[in-house]
């Protein structure tokens, strides 16, 4: 099932701010190399990241999941001057590539990425979160839910990506382990009273969490 059809997409793209310039080198040399580049996040998607990061102007800022650093770079806009934007990635290949995206952006001192499973890097991480982006393996998000919401800060805020997956989270019966643990965590941040949300139909489904 199509959730945003190529016309909408385009459309929406088009009444979006554009992209900096400094960020498009990333965006093409991402469609461009690499075999899985459908991964990254869209024009449009990357602005509401950019957008969310300018209006919450966080102090620190978690990913996990890099890629080739497109969406971290993103978020990495709305840092204050002192503000910090720690990213994982679990593929050494892609963060050799996001590292380089990094070093040269003008936040290179301001990025830090960790290489290795989230699972362990996370605990490690002795800050408090303003802002989270959660695009990572499906299975674990109501893992990686778990433990970064004692860290985030009152009112701060998660966002999860893929949270549609595919339109496969409306079909009955549900079919794949992804789509049956995207589901399952939609519910669970749902019937949690420590958090008010709202998903969004952007591409493929962001949900956004705010801590109460």
């Amino acid at each position: 099932m199509e959730i945003v059809n190529n016309a909408i997409e385009q459309y929406a793209e088009k009444f979006t701010s554009a992209q900096p310039d400094w960020l498009q080198p990333v965006f093409d040399a991402t469609n461009r190399l690499h075999p899985h580049a459908h991964m990254m996040s869209s024009k449009v998607q990357g602005q509401f990241l950019s957008f969310l990061s300018n209006i919450i102007q966080p102090t620190y800022v978690l990913e996990i999941g890099t890629f080739t650093g497109y969406s971290a770079l993103c978020l990495a806009s709305g840092l204050k001057n002192d503000g910090q934007l720690h990213t994982i990635e679990l593929r050494e290949a892609d963060a050799k590539t996001a590292q380089q995206n990094f070093s040269n952006s003008k936040w290179a001192k301001q990025i830090h990425l960790h290489i290795g499973n989230a699972l362990d890097i996370i605990p490690s991480l002795p800050y408090e979160w303003d802002l989270v982006f959660i695009d990572a393996d499906k299975t674990s998000y109501t893992q990686y839910y778990e433990l970064v919401l004692p860290k985030v800060k009152k009112n701060g805020v998660i966002i999860a990506d893929n949270v549609l997956f595919h339109a496969q989270v409306v079909e009955q019966p549900l079919k794949g382990k992804n789509a049956k643990a995207i589901h399952a965590f939609n519910e669970w941040v749902a019937n949690d009273a420590k958090t008010q949300q709202v998903l969004l139909t952007v591409r493929d489904g962001l949900l956004l969490i705010q801590k109460l």
